[in-house]
């Protein structure tokens, strides 16, 4: 049986929904290392306000904004000095009649409502400076022009309000987010469990050995795991030989430890495919999907758990975890859907009329070269940097058509 690539998208789409919507909450602190690219399970609002409280945006002095309205170059007006208020001191008054130093981000002294930098004064610079139990302030400072209330002054809440929301459910923990929250007084997040995927590679050939014996190393297992850390997934992975039983009861086995399943190789028509010998007598499905490369695809469930069974050619089986999985991964981990561009063919372009293929490409200035098609290239799949989508119905693309691209983002 032949399906689209759109139907089979929907299928494992439905496969793989419950899964998601079990997900669990877990809760980290604001501080963990691996919070960083998690996604938020329930809203989170601010338990403070951003800024905290009132504070001084410079250097400067904190004085009533009336005590300068009519000081000028002509007629400077000169105040004796307060406490000094310095980053991390608890409020202070300003007395009436005096100017306050006070330090870059420290309490504006209560009945202060401007402030003016330490460099815009006559004197350019600080003269003696006493905190709080240091004893009495002395000495002056002089100012040549008025400064308007509110000046240099960061209001309490300015940026966000205490009870506000900081980040709606299913947001994605950046480094500014997590920056956003600890400000707000947020000490622990909760987060979607991370998915927990099985990558499970199949083949007598992947077994060690060298590859004049029919050997070869396994590329699937450490590229597949890779691509799926990307999304946020913590993964496993299993290599087995190909033996029927042996597969069986690994797959029933690991089934009750993750969430889901990846097996590669091991379903096409051929003899020896374990994978599809093994799934389905337990209702595994497995069709050719009008694809190139990627055509062999089959899905199952195990007590629950899905099993996504990918072709073993390792263009093929990226390309299947691009086209069938991602989607929904990009889902959970709160990323978005990837936007194509609008590229020119430097070359003409073949394609099966029956087929959705998916080339590989290479991008230039505006320009997008096509490469050979080959499910088994692996290091060309390296050098690529964008896919091309040709559809269904489509055989020839001539040099300098406008075509999609979609970037690589595995």
């Amino acid at each position: 049986m032949t399906c689209t690539l759109e139907s089979h998208r929907a299928e494992i789409a439905r496969l793989l929904d419950p899964v998601i919507a079990a997900l669990r909450t877990e809760t980290l602190p604001v501080t963990a290392a691996e919070l960083s690219g998690r996604v938020i399970a329930a809203e989170v609002t601010a338990r403070l306000p951003i800024p905290a409280f009132t504070n001084s945006q410079m250097d400067g002095y904190a004085v009533r904004s009336e005590q300068l309205a009519q000081a000028s170059a002509e007629h400077p007006v000169t105040l004796p000095l307060g406490l000094t208020a310095a980053a991390g001191d608890r409020q202070i008054e300003l007395l009436p009649g005096t100017a306050s130093p006070v330090m870059t981000g420290a309490v504006i002294p209560a009945g202060a409502d401007t402030v003016i930098p330490v460099e815009a004064t006559v004197e350019g610079s600080f003269v003696t400076l006493v905190r709080a139990g240091e004893g009495e302030p002395t000495g002056t400072a002089t100012f040549s022009a008025p400064s308007a209330p509110g000046t240099f002054i960061r209001p309490a809440g300015q940026d966000l309000q205490a009870g506000a929301l900081v980040a709606a459910a299913g947001t994605r923990l950046t480094p500014t987010l997590i920056g956003a929250l600890a400000a707000s007084g947020v000490p622990e997040v909760p987060v979607r469990r991370k998915l927990r995927v099985l990558v499970c590679t199949t083949g007598n050939e992947l077994m060690g050995g060298t590859a004049h014996e029919g050997r070869i190393p396994d590329s699937n297992s450490p590229m597949l795991a890779a691509a799926l850390r990307g999304y946020g997934v913590q993964v496993h992975t299993l290599q087995l030989p190909d033996e029927v039983q042996e597969l069986s009861l690994a797959l029933k086995e690991q089934a009750r430890e993750v969430d889901l399943i990846l097996t590669v190789g091991g379903i096409s028509a051929g003899a020896f495919e374990v994978v599809r010998e093994a799934l389905t007598p337990q209702g595994g499905t497995f069709h050719h999907v009008a694809l190139q490369p990627g055509g062999p695809q089959g899905f199952a469930q195990l007590g629950g758990t899905p099993v996504l069974c990918f072709p073993g050619n390792p263009v093929s089986c990226l390309l299947s975890l691009e086209l069938f999985l991602a989607p929904v991964l990009r889902q959970v981990a709160g990323l978005p859907e990837p936007v194509p561009e609008r590229y020119e063919l430097a070359e003409a372009v073949q394609s099966p009329v029956a087929k959705h293929q998916v080339r590989r490409a290479t991008l230039g200035q505006g320009t997008v070269t096509v490469l050979e098609p080959g499910s088994h290239l692996v290091h060309d799949l390296a050098r690529a940097d964008a896919l091309v989508h040709i559809p269904v119905g489509v055989d020839h693309l001539a040099a300098g058509t406008m075509i999609d691209v979609w970037r690589m983002d595995v």
